[in-house]
């Protein structure tokens, strides 16, 4: 395998602090009760970044009807070719379709109220959306559905039993990405951190890594994507609580550790050389093609925030995440975050132009 640039030139992660922080596309409060009145966000609030890195939050998009809630987004996010934004939520409401102004305009996948992860695809002319279910009808939890934008399931797969699963608790899949030929790799995160490859019909192909910390092995393979950023496209994992990112080929041979220090990450999205990583303690990093960090976003200092599920999002500084888990960056550079807490928050954040 030939060697990588940003193998040869990648330094070690250097945590910094970073100034300015993440504002709340829409306070918990203001969901919750009709004709409630926000007061105005300073634009110093609205600001988070640096340099060309630089973002403003966009005040009140997301919004859902007056005393609704999103019921929890640990889940990702998303972006058909027409440019509307999926979020998946932790509820009965499904995914949410938003314009691209912020209005929402639909729901779909109600069958599976938990959508863990969510990438586009294009195929053949027709768009899908590949995604890991945690809870979906009674009789199908922890499963892979590849769907059409508008929910309608095409290709499901459930634990393989050729992988040596026994029991229904050891399949507790993260996330699912396409592979350039068609076939697809499933992250058992929850589970035993393995990395899974089906041909592009579901069909079982092999399984490797596993749960440890030393070079190879994953502890929480949380989040995955294709890497297209060097010559040679590679598997990029998110492992979590090891606190790292790794690259893997396409036959399951470990590549190296690219990046190591993070705080939990959870998910990557990918603009040309660069990567928006979010973390689940109360930050999201912007990585340049070496994978050294180049501007962070939302930074909480606030640690008991950090990762913490039973938070009231109203007690969030708005200019700060508590637990970024879902990332997205536009065509236009536009990042979308969703907030894990009970009763969840998405932001979009408007690159600033000079």
């Amino acid at each position: 395998m030939k060697s990588l640039p940003h193998l040869k030139s990648r330094r070690r992660f250097l945590a910094s602090v970073a100034t300015g922080a993440v504002a709340s596309a829409l306070p918990v409060t203001s969901l919750a009760a009709a004709g409630h009145a926000e007061e105005p966000l300073s634009p110093k609030r609205l600001r988070t970044g640096n340099g060309e890195w630089t973002y403003e939050v966009v005040a009140g998009w997301g919004a859902l009807p007056a005393g609704t809630t999103f019921g929890g987004t640990h889940g990702a996010i998303a972006q058909d070719n027409a440019g509307n934004i999926y979020v998946s939520t932790q509820s009965a409401t499904g995914i949410l379709v938003y314009a691209p102004n912020g209005k929402l305009q639909k729901t779909i996948a109600s069958a599976f109220p938990e959508v863990h992860s969510m990438v586009h695809a294009e195929e053949r002319g027709t768009e899908y959306f590949y995604t890991t279910v945690q809870k979906g009808t009674p009789n199908e939890n922890w499963l892979f559905v590849k769907m059409k934008t508008d929910g309608t399931p095409v290709l499901k797969i459930t634990a393989p039993p050729e992988a040596g699963f026994k029991k229904p608790n050891e399949w507790r899949i993260t996330a699912a990405v396409p592979a350039p030929d068609g076939s697809i790799f499933i992250a058992n995160g929850y589970g035993d951190s393995r990395i899974f490859h089906f041909d592009e019909k579901g069909n079982y192909l092999r399984s490797y890594s596993g749960k440890g910390s030393e070079p190879g092995l994953l502890n929480c393979s949380h989040g995955l994507t294709v890497d297209t950023r060097y010559s040679q496209p590679l598997l990029l994992v998110c492992d979590r609580e090891n606190r790292r990112l790794c690259h893997f080929d396409f036959d399951g041979k470990y590549v190296d550790t690219v990046t190591q220090h993070l705080r939990r990450p959870c998910q990557i999205a990918l603009f040309g050389d660069y990567a928006v990583v979010s973390e689940l303690e109360g930050r999201v990093t912007i990585l340049d093609r070496d994978n050294v960090p180049v501007a962070f976003l939302g930074d909480n200092p606030v640690k008991s925030q950090w990762a913490n599920y039973d938070i009231d999002p109203a007690s969030i500084d708005t200019a700060e995440f508590s637990a970024a888990h879902g990332c997205f960056i536009d065509r236009d550079a536009n990042i979308y975050v969703s907030d894990w807490n009970r009763t969840g928050r998405v932001n979009k954040l408007e690159r600033l132009r000079n």
